[in-house]
């Protein structure tokens, strides 16, 4: 009464939808994750490369105003000068971490992972 050829066809038609819906869908997870890592390798690879050069900026621009300072306090002073604005740099970093680098990280992750 209820099962005749047609209905039969019709819930083998419906089940192969759904397995091909079903693999469309693991699909689309493999490029949204493949995505979600290539961006993330992306912002890594310009951090890493903004931190280098910011870095190397940072070395010569602290040599040269140490050596400006040498002709003013002397080169002992000026060298501690520079490296106690390091130390101040260091401790406002470390005071700050939460609001500074922890928050955006987590913001900049949680909006990569999340997002569709």
């Amino acid at each position: 009464m209820f099962s005749n050829d047609r209905n039969i066809e019709t819930i083998g038609q419906l089940v192969e939808i759904i397995k091909h819906y079903i693999g469309l869908q693991k699909e689309y997870m493999k490029l949204d994750v493949v995505d979600k890592i290539v961006r993330l390798l992306t912002a890594l690879t310009i951090s890493a490369i903004f931190v280098v050069l910011l870095m190397l900026a940072l070395i010569y621009l602290s040599f040269a105003c140490a050596f400006a300072l040498a002709t003013i306090v002397g080169n002992v002073m000026a060298f501690t000068i520079v490296g106690g604005g390091y130390v101040l740099a260091l401790i406002l970093c470390v005071s700050f971490r939460h609001k500074w680098i922890e928050k955006p990280l987590v913001k900049f992750l949680a909006n990569l992972f999340l997002s569709k």
